[in-house]
């Protein structure tokens, strides 16, 4: 075991790497072989190989690069523009119903996808230009794609909860249930929102001036059958016991594949594309992974845990003040890094001292899903914003994306705490599904 300077040591230089520039893996990875020679020599290096070689054939990752696959062809059809077809014809007549009907167009990408790029693409592509058109103010269409692109990452099936699943141990199928009341909650909140606001203020989203007839807005429900199939192909059967959330993957990917097909947009082409796709986005999350578990075992190993453990109880404060204060370094550190490192760097330390102060770790997992969905939009790194700026045009810039998406990052802040205050929001589900 090292001395806490020695630990900081390891930690401050892990930093430093990361904010000279370096890719997540190479700094964790390097830190990490740098600290097991301290330890325990040339020998030690064997553990960094057998580690990332038994976290990389973990049966439950393999679930991973087939939600990535699922997604890819997802993204490849036509579901976005009939689904858009649907919510243009149902909601588009009510003050700010098209943005309303976006975030639920980009609540259902999340139910089948399982990232949250594929509904801000598709959304920023088709949903954007038809509210500008048709008036709506940049503020309103801006920030309702990207958050509504942000539930991607909490209604499961969710490729950020495997990941944290994977490292903190918690049950990937109870993350995916207990992500399922949350996700519905935030995207209620969404809509209401931009309902609310668009009401008061008529001029953010005024309602479309083409008549509708009652033909048109039944032949567009055809466009929800193929989505609510694939959502609750997958997310059934995890309920109900029947599969694993890897199984159900496979169920999702070839969901996904008959619905390009009935589309027609199973081609070669599009197949192909979707698997180099799926490829070099497997590859990054893994390689990431690798380098994470090296660190989290040498952090293990220097004892880290320890002195933790012996750190809180020295301070003999309130359980809930220490849940505020790890939620809060979630937020900070979300403004700069991407969730997947923020699950590689601070599992290690924060999962022990949720176990040692008797918190549910399903219930923990899920409220650190919210606070990285609140990353995706928070400035000056939010994933979402910068996809957002490649796809809206130039008349809309960084500050105005920026301003956009600050009252929902507090509407997300209202679930995190609604959650925190009724954990039964997050636990309801993983406590009534069918484990297998």
């Amino acid at each position: 075991m090292l001395s806490l300077t020695a630990i900081f040591t390891l930690v401050g230089l892990m930093f430093l790497l990361l904010a000279l520039g370096m890719p997540i893996v190479f700094a964790l990875g390097g830190v990490s072989i740098i600290g097991v020679l301290w330890l325990m020599g040339p020998t030690g290096l064997y553990m960094i190989f057998a580690t990332a070689y038994g976290e990389v054939t973990n049966y439950l990752l393999i679930a991973v690069p087939l939600y990535i696959f699922m997604a890819n062809m997802l993204g490849s059809s036509n579901l976005a523009d009939d689904l858009y077809q649907t919510v243009y014809c149902w909601l588009g007549r009510l003050r700010g119903g098209l943005a309303m009907g976006t975030v639920i167009i980009c609540a259902l990408f999340a139910a089948m996808a399982g990232i949250s790029s594929v509904a801000t693409v598709s959304m920023g592509l088709i949903a954007l230009p038809s509210m500008l058109k048709r008036g709506y103010q940049k503020d309103i269409s801006v920030g309702s794609i990207s958050a509504g692109g942000a539930l991607g990452i909490l209604i499961p099936p969710s490729i950020i909860m495997i990941i944290y699943g994977s490292i903190a141990e918690v049950s990937v199928g109870q993350l995916f249930m207990g992500g399922v009341i949350p996700g519905i909650l935030l995207t209620v909140l969404f809509v209401l929102y931009v309902g609310i606001r668009c009401w008061l203020q008529p001029e953010l989203g005024p309602p479309i001036q083409e008549p509708l007839v009652l033909g048109d807005k039944l032949r567009a429900l055809r466009g929800v059958i193929m989505p609510l199939l694939l959502i609750l192909a997958v997310l059934g059967v995890i309920y109900l016991g029947i599969c694993t959330p890897t199984e159900a993957a496979a169920i999702g990917a070839a969901g996904a594949m008959l619905s390009s097909l009935v589309y027609g947009k199973l081609t070669l082409k599009n197949v192909s594309q979707a698997l180099m796709r799926t490829l070099r986005l497997n590859s990054m999350v893994l390689w990431i992974m690798i380098g994470a578990v090296a660190f989290s075992h040498l952090m293990s190993l220097a004892g880290l845990h320890i002195h933790t453990q012996a750190f809180m109880n020295s301070l003999h404060a309130d359980p809930w003040v220490i849940m505020a204060v790890m939620q809060l370094v979630y937020f900070f550190l979300g403004m700069f890094l991407d969730p997947a490192g923020i699950i590689m760097i601070t599992t290690p330390v924060f999962a022990p001292i949720v176990k040692h102060l008797g918190f549910d770790p399903v219930w923990f997992g899920v409220l650190f899903i919210i606070n990285m969905e609140m990353a995706y939009l928070t400035p000056p790194f939010g994933f979402n914003l910068f996809i957002m700026k490649g796809i809206v045009p130039s008349s809309i810039s960084m500050g105005d994306i920026y301003r956009s998406v600050i009252p929902f990052v507090l509407v997300q802040a209202l679930c995190l705490v609604l959650c925190i205050i009724f954990p039964q929001l997050v636990l309801w589900m993983p406590q009534h599904m069918v484990v297998k």
